[in-house]
């Protein structure tokens, strides 16, 4: 199933033929990366099944993951990964042999998705680049290397936090980002003085666990009342996010942050996508121990996750990327 996965998954976003499309403008540049167009019938494709008051902010995110694309099979290319015909007939036979496994025909899919086989053929061969570049750089000695600094991905370690955010509009400038960072900066310094103060209150005969306890159910309490100046829907549970693993769940900058903390410990302002947060941790569970080979594939994956966000910043900086306005509708 893992190749009509592969099809399902990438229909979204694959280019329809412009001869065939019901809209000119769906031949249309939607962006340029470094001079290679994304036609405007590839986003068109991945909002098909977006509401219409979620359009703009949808537009903007399948857009941004196809320059992502571009660029990242751009880079493989030039790392002198190729693709053969063969290779690409051999992944077509696997793709046909599957879904008629599952009673579907080939051709009747590829109509019903309004996806040509030369497109599917354009999109197997950057699947396979990567796939290649991939095989070349995950070696067991970079998997082991991956997995000992970070066995608090695989282990099944969680956290439990709360958090504050003060969230950024999408279209928002450097001006509006900065309003935001100081605005949880001076509440960090709010709530770490109205923490103290209430702590200085305990009773100083309490020995050292039940003073923890105590000093973190204050945390807790403060950070709640706290909350309600967040611009997220948690700050009706006092910002309360529940347990979370170290992937895969939060954006990472912001898991990151969480696992680096003890229960009580503040960290912030934290940035990801949605603004800069606040973050409480107010438990800890560890993980089991785990052996490198219990989880080399999930290793795998999350090194290719790794690999992908690691490039990207630095081939977007060096890019030429141009942005069309959207088309009238």
């Amino acid at each position: 199933m893992k190749q009509v996965a592969l099809l399902a998954c990438l229909a979204a976003v694959w280019t329809a033929d412009p001869a065939n499309s019901e809209d000119a403008k769906l031949s249309q540049p939607a962006a340029k990366v470094n001079g290679q167009v994304i036609p405007e019938a590839a986003v068109e494709r991945g909002l098909r099944l977006v509401s219409p008051e979620a359009r703009d902010k949808a537009r903007k995110d399948i857009l941004e993951f196809l320059i992502d694309l571009t660029l990242l099979d751009q880079y493989v290319i030039q790392q002198g990964f190729t693709v053969s015909e063969e290779e690409l007939e051999s992944r077509l036979k696997e793709i046909k042999e599957e879904l008629g496994k599952t009673g579907r025909d080939y051709a009747s899919t590829l109509k019903a998705l309004m996806i040509s086989e030369e497109e599917l053929k354009q999109q197997l061969a950057g699947t396979l680049r990567w796939e290649k570049f991939l095989e070349a750089k995950a070696t067991d000695k970079r998997l082991i290397e991956f997995f000992v600094v970070r066995k608090d991905w695989f282990d099944g370690s969680q956290v439990r936090a709360r958090h504050i955010l003060a969230a950024v509009p999408d279209d928002a400038d450097a001006k509006t980002w900065q309003a935001a960072q100081t605005k949880i900066a001076a509440l960090k310094k709010q709530i770490e003085g109205r923490i103290a103060e209430r702590s200085a209150k305990l009773d100083p005969k309490l020995d050292p666990l039940r003073r923890a306890e105590a000093q973190l159910q204050i945390a807790e309490e403060v950070f709640a009342e706290a909350a309600c100046d967040s611009d997220c829907p948690s700050k009706k549970n006092g910002g309360e996010l529940g347990w979370f693993p170290r992937r895969g769940v939060m954006a990472e900058a912001f898991a990151q942050a969480a696992f680096a903390l003890k229960p009580g410990e503040m960290a912030g302002p934290v940035e990801t996508e949605f603004g800069y947060h606040l973050i409480l941790c107010t438990g800890r569970e560890p993980g089991k121990e785990v052996k490198f080979e219990e989880v080399k594939q999930f290793v795998r994956l999350a090194y290719s996750d790794w690999l992908r966000f690691d490039l990207l910043p630095h081939l977007r900086k060096a890019a030429r990327i141009e942005i069309m306005p959207p088309p009238p509708r």
